[in-house]
C-alpha cells in the first residue's frame, strides 16, 4: 500500500492517478471530506492533518511507502494567524509524517520538495523544505527526495491565470520584468517521476531534480504559451515593487489571493540537475511547447 499525503491537491492527485495507472493500491491522506477518487476501488481516502500527529497513525496501517506531496491551503500565500505557513506544513508536517511512518514500520518515504532547496537559501520556503529534507534523510527509513522546478498543467495556479488573461485581454501582465528563469515541467512528467520513486529500488537514497529540458525566462514561457494558443498579445512586464504594493492591498481583502512574499516566491529563480531523473529514474521530460498541447483543446 502507498500512502499519498496531500493526494487531493494539484500535484498529489496526479501522483495518485499515475500510481493507479500502474495498478498500485493507494491510500490518500487529506484534510478535506471530499473524495475525487470515489469511482476507483483501488483508492481509499482517510482524513488526517500532518500538523496533528494524532491523526496520522491509523492512516499508516499496512502502508509500505509514504509519499509526501502536501501543500498548505492558499499556497504560496502564508497566513500565520491560521497556521498556514511553510514551517507548519513543510517542516513540522513532514517531521510528524516521518515519525508516524517510522512508528508504523513503513519502508520508504518520498518527499516532494522543490528546486533551489539544499543551497543554503534563507527564504522561509527554502528553510522549511531544507529541514523537511533533513528529517526525511535522518529518518532511518529508505528515502527519496524529489525537487521539481516550476510545475504546470491542467488546473495549475500560475500558468492558468496567464492563459485566462491571454484569451481575454490585449496584453499579458507579469509579476516581474520576466527575467527570472525556471525549468518548466509538465505535471504528468513529475507524477511519473514520483510514482517511479515510490517503487523502484534504484531510487532509494537519491535526490531527484525534476524539470523540463529548457531553462526559460518567464517572458519565454509566456511567448511559448501565446504561440500554442495562436494569440498575438503584448507582454507587459511590471516592476516588482509595484506588484508587491498591489499584493499588500490584496492580502488585506477576504480570500488573501496574493501577498508580497508570495510575489517573491513566484518570481524566484532556481535550476535543477536532471541527471538522476534521466539516468536513474528513466524519465525524459517533454518540452514546454509539447506540454502545452492541452491548451489547444481548451
Amino acid at each position: 500500500m502507498i500512502l499519498v499525503a496531500g493526494g487531493t491537491g494539484f500535484i498529489g492527485r496526479a501522483i495518485v492517478e499515475r500510481l493507479r495507472a500502474a495498478d498500485r493500491p493507494v491510500r490518500v491522506l487529506s484534510r478535506g471530506t471530499g473524495n475525487p477518487f470515489a469511482g476507483d476501488a483501488g483508492v481509499t481516502v482517510v482524513r488526517g492533518d500532518v500538523r496533528e500527529p494524532s491523526t496520522l497513525g491509523a492512516a499508516m496501517t499496512d502502508v509500505d511507502v509514504v509519499v509526501c506531496a502536501v501543500q498548505f491551503p492558499g499556497h504560496p500565500v502564508e497566513v500565520p494567524s491560521e497556521g498556514l505557513t511553510y514551517d507548519a506544513f513543510d517542516r513540522q508536517g513532514t517531521v510528524n509524517l516521518v515519525a508516524a511512518a517510522r512508528a508504523a514500520g513503513v519502508r520508504r518515504v518520498v518527499y516532494v520538495s522543490g528546486a533551489g532547496v539544499g543551497e543554503g537559501r534563507r527564504e522561509e520556503w527554502f528553510v522549511a523544505k531544507d529541514r523537511a529534507e533533513q528529517a526525511v534523510r535522518e529518518s532511518g527509513l529508505e528515502w527519496v527526495v524529489v525537487r521539481p522546478s516550476w510545475v504546470y498543467g491542467p488546473g495549475d495556479k500560475s500558468l492558468s491565470k496567464l492563459v485566462f488573461l491571454a484569451r481575454w485581454l490585449p496584453a499579458v501582465p507579469m509579476t516581474s520584468m520576466g527575467h527570472n528563469r525556471v525549468r518548466p515541467v509538465h505535471l504528468h512528467d513529475l507524477a511519473e517521476v514520483v510514482a517511479r520513486c515510490a517503487v523502484d529500488d534504484a531510487a532509494a537514497g537519491q535526490v531527484v531534480g525534476v524539470g523540463g529540458p529548457e531553462f526559460l525566462t518567464m517572458r519565454e514561457i509566456v511567448r511559448t504559451m501565446l504561440k500554442v494558443l495562436g494569440k498575438r498579445r503584448l507582454i507587459l512586464p511590471t516592476p516588482v515593487p509595484l506588484v508587491k504594493l498591489g499584493a499588500a492591498v490584496l492580502y488585506r481583502l477576504p480570500g488573501r489571493i496574493l501577498s508580497p512574499r508570495a510575489v517573491d516566491f513566484a518570481n524566484g529563480e532556481a535550476d535543477v540537475d536532471l541527471t538522476v531523473m534521466r539516468d536513474v529514474i528513466g524519465v525524459e521530460p517533454r518540452s514546454l511547447e509539447a506540454g502545452l498541447a492541452y491548451l489547444r483543446r481548451g
